[in-house]
């Protein structure tokens, strides 16, 4: 889609510093669709919305990692306003990954025949939502899954038996 030849866009920009770099994000909200073919195809749609982020390490000016994605949206919102909404949906996912890699190990995970990891992490999750939800062990994710492989009265908290 060409965000450059529309007339009605709004764009908002941020900036970041975290871990020795800096972020720029860039959000480009369209809401007028006169120039879709096919726009009573996509039931709802209020937005299609593009994302340029760029990324820089602090102490220099090399770009670490530039990206461009794009939304659609059945919401009518300013672009500050999902620029924000949708860093707060990545933080939250990438936190869960995150936790996922360092208490079970996904991304060293080997499975590769039929389902089996997309089964797993099923599973994993499941575990991890039990692990969080216990609240008499005072411990990380993986500190708690540690203990309940050791002490079964444990794991029958974490399972609420």
């Amino acid at each position: 889609m060409n965000f450059v030849s529309q007339k009605e866009i709004h764009t908002a920009s941020n900036q970041n510093l975290d871990h020795g770099r800096i972020e720029e994000r860039t959000c480009s909200v369209i809401s007028s669709f006169s120039h879709i073919e096919s726009k009573h195809k996509w039931k709802n749609l209020k937005s299609v919305v593009r994302i340029e982020s760029t990324r820089a390490f602090k102490n220099s000016n090399k770009i670490k990692e530039k990206a461009v994605r794009y939304y659609i949206s059945n919401l009518e919102q300013e672009a500050a306003l999902f620029n924000k909404d949708i860093r707060s949906h990545w933080a939250i996912e990438n936190k869960l990954h995150w936790t996922l890699d360092v208490a079970f190990c996904e991304d060293a995970s080997r499975k590769r025949i039929g389902n089996s990891a997309q089964n797993f992490s099923v599973l994993n999750k499941v575990a991890l939502n039990l692990l969080k939800n216990e609240k008499t062990a005072k411990q990380g994710i993986k500190s708690k899954r540690f203990k309940a492989a050791l002490d079964n009265e444990y794991l029958k908290k974490v399972l609420n038996l």
